[in-house]
């Protein structure tokens, strides 16, 4: 009994993709508190740029 329990506290199968999904969240979560802080001046950079390409295509 206690050496499956050893073998269970050492095995080490997984552990890389348990480590994938850690940075994977992480990342994931600077991303969407960027889009949260960000989402005006975004939102600006949109409207600029729509405006542009609506003046650029009508020929204004």
């Amino acid at each position: 009994m206690m050496k499956k329990m050893k073998a269970l506290l050492t095995e080490e199968q997984g552990q890389g993709m348990t480590e994938y999904g850690l940075v994977l969240a992480g990342i994931a979560v600077v991303v969407v508190a960027a889009v949260v802080i960000l989402k005006d001046k975004i939102g600006d950079i949109f409207d600029s740029i729509s405006t542009s390409l609506t003046s650029a295509i009508s020929g204004s």
